[in-house]
C-alpha cells in the first residue's frame, strides 16, 4: 500500500516536499509502502486549515457531532478486516490480534464518546455562577506505531467530541492503516479542515505542529525523551500538553495467590504485541519461596509463544516492528546477563527459523535485581523479569520502586486484601486478578509515565476549556 498524499482541508493533498518515507514489513523485511516525508509548509497549511475550521466546529451541538463520529465509526467497522490485515504487515502484530484489539478498540474508543455526548450537557450551578466547558481549540495528535490506530482514536474522538479541530502526525514507522481513517473519515462527512492529516518525522513534523502558535494544545503518546521535548517546545508557546509515554508496571503475585492463572496471565500480558505495550506488565513480582516454581511455570508459558508469521492465525508472537527495536532487545537482553540475571528460556539470538524478518524470542529471566537496568527501563520487547520478595511490604517497594507509573496488577485469593495493595501502588491503572481492561475508565500514569488522562469523560474533559460565568 502507497499512501502518497495528505489530507487537508476535507480533501487529499499532495506534500510540498518530494521526499518519500519507506515503510518496511518487520515479518519479511520488504518493503510494502511508503509515505510523505511532510514538510513545515505542509504543517502550516494543516494548522490554517484546523484554525479556519474551527470556530464553526466548535459552535455545532452536541448531537450534530454525535451523528458524525458515529458514522466514522461505522466506516472503521465497515473496514475493520482491512485494517487487521494492514497493521499486521505494518507493525507485526499477529492476527488473532490484530482483529481483536488493534480493530476493535479503534470502534470502542469512537463509540464512547458518541454515547457520552448523547447524555447530559456537562454545566454547573455553583453558586452565582453558570460553570461551563468549552473546546481547548486546535490540536496536535502526535500518536506511535504500537497501536498505530486505537492510540489515534483514543485522542481524536474525545477531541472532536469537544469540538476542536484536529491536525494528526502518525508515526512515520507504521503509518499504512491511517489511510483507512481518514477514507471513514472522509466518507463521514466531517466539515473541511475539522481533522487533517500531516505525515512525516519527529524532528520535522512534529516539531513544526508543537512550537505552532496557532496550535492550542499538543496530545502526546511515545517514549519519555520524546516526551519531554513536546513539553519543552509547547511550553514556548504556553499551551497545554497531555502526555502518555512509558511504562515497567509490576505484577504482584501475593502469597495466597492463584500461581497457575497469575503466571500465565503475566507471562501473555507481558508478550502481548510482542511486548511493544507501554501497559505490559514486564516485572512479575514474586515470594521468594515461589521463585522456583514461577520460573519454571513461566519458562513452559513463554515457550507457547513461538515466534512465527503473524499473519498466519496460530501466531501468538510476531516480529517487532523495526530493525531498531530488534536491535535494542537484543542489547537489554545482553544486559540482563551481564548483570548476573539467569536466563531461564529465550535469548539475544535469532529464533530457530526467524534468521529474515525483526524476531526476538519470548525471553524469561529469574532472580532479577530490583535496581537493575532490566527491572528499571522499558524494554519494549518479549522480554520478562522476575523479581522474588520476603514480605508484602517489600514486595509493594518493588513496585513502587520505577520510575514510571502507568500500570500494574496484583494477585490474591483474598479481593480485599489486593484492592487493598492496589491502592498503595503508585500508578495510573492497576488490575486485580486479572480484571478485565475497561476502555470508559480514565487511562494515564504517575510520574514519568505522563501527564493528563485519556478515555472515558476525563478523556473528554482534557480537550475543554472550563469558563465561569457570574450571574
Amino acid at each position: 500500500m502507497t499512501t502518497e498524499e495528505l489530507y487537508l482541508s476535507g480533501s487529499w493533498a499532495t506534500s510540498t516536499g518530494p521526499d518519500t518515507i519507506p515503510v518496511v514489513n518487520p515479518a519479511t523485511e520488504e518493503v510494502i509502502g511508503a509515505v510523505p516525508a511532510g514538510t513545515v509548509a505542509d504543517v502550516e497549511r494543516a494548522v490554517r486549515a484546523a484554525r479556519a475550521a474551527f470556530p464553526a466546529w466548535a459552535a455545532t451541538s452536541r448531537a450534530e457531532r454525535a451523528g458524525l463520529l458515529e458514522a466514522l465509526r461505522e466506516g472503521l467497522a465497515k473496514r475493520a478486516e482491512e485494517i487487521a490485515a494492514t497493521i499486521t504487515a505494518d507493525v507485526g502484530t499477529p492476527a488473532r490480534i490484530a482483529r481483536r484489539i488493534q480493530a476493535a478498540l479503534p470502534e470502542t474508543d469512537v463509540a464512547t464518546y458518541v454515547d457520552l455526548l448523547a447524555g447530559d450537557d456537562q454545566e454547573q450551578r455553583i453558586g452565582n455562577s453558570l460553570v461551563v466547558r468549552e473546546p481547548v481549540g486546535v490540536v496536535a495528535a502526535i500518536t506511535p506505531w504500537n497501536y498505530p490506530l486505537h492510540q489515534i482514536t483514543a485522542k481524536l474522538a474525545p477531541a472532536l467530541a469537544a469540538g476542536c479541530t484536529v491536525v494528526l502526525k502518525p508515526s512515520e514507522v507504521a503509518p499504512l492503516v491511517v489511510r483507512l481513517l481518514f477514507e471513514a473519515i472522509d466518507e463521514a462527512g466531517f466539515p473541511p479542515g475539522v481533522v487533517g492529516l500531516v505525515h512525516g518525522d519527529g524532528p520535522i513534523v512534529g516539531e513544526a505542529l508543537v512550537g505552532h502558535r496557532d496550535v492550542d494544545m499538543v496530545s502526546f503518546t511515545g517514549s519519555v525523551r520524546a516526551g519531554a521535548r513536546v513539553a519543552e517546545l509547547a511550553a514556548r508557546t504556553v499551551k497545554k500538553v497531555t502526555l502518555e509515554l512509558g511504562g515497567k508496571s509490576a505484577n504482584v503475585l501475593l502469597e495466597d495467590a492463584d500461581l497457575g492463572a497469575a503466571v500465565k496471565v503475566g507471562v501473555a500480558n507481558a508478550f502481548l504485541n510482542g511486548g511493544q505495550t507501554c501497559t505490559a506488565w514486564t516485572r512479575m513480582v514474586v515470594p521468594a519461596a515461589w521463585q522456583e516454581e514461577v520460573l519454571e511455570l513461566a519458562r513452559a508459558a513463554a515457550e507457547g509463544f513461538a515466534p512465527g508469521d503473524p499473519a498466519d492465525p496460530a501466531t501468538k508472537l510476531g516480529p517487532l516492528v523495526s530493525a531498531a527495536q530488534r536491535e535494542r532487545v537484543r542489547g537489554y537482553i545482553a544486559t540482563g546477563l551481564a548483570e548476573g540475571a539467569h536466563l531461564v528460556t529465550g535469548g539475544a539470538a535469532a529464533p530457530a527459523g526467524r534468521e529474515r524478518g525483526f524476531f526476538v524470542a519470548p525471553t524469561v529471566f529469574g532472580g532479577v535485581a530490583p535496581d537493575s537496568r532490566i527491572a528499571q527501563e522499558e524494554i519494549f520487547g518479549p522480554v520478562l523479569s522476575v523479581l522474588p520478595y520476603r514480605d508484602e511490604d517489600e514486595a509493594l517497594a518493588i513496585a513502587n520502586d520505577s520510575d514510571y507509573g502507568l500500570h500494574g496488577a496484583v494477585w490474591s485469593a483474598d479481593q480485599d486484601r489486593a484492592v487493598a495493595f492496589a491502592r498503595r501502588v503508585r500508578t495510573g491503572q492497576i488490575d486485580v486478578n486479572g480484571a478485565a481492561y475497561n476502555p470508559l475508565a480514565p487511562f494515564g500514569g504517575y510520574k514519568r509515565s505522563g501527564v493528563g488522562r485519556e478515555m472515558g469523560l476525563p478523556g473528554l474533559e482534557e480537550y475543554q476549556e472550563i469558563k465561569s460565568i457570574q450571574l
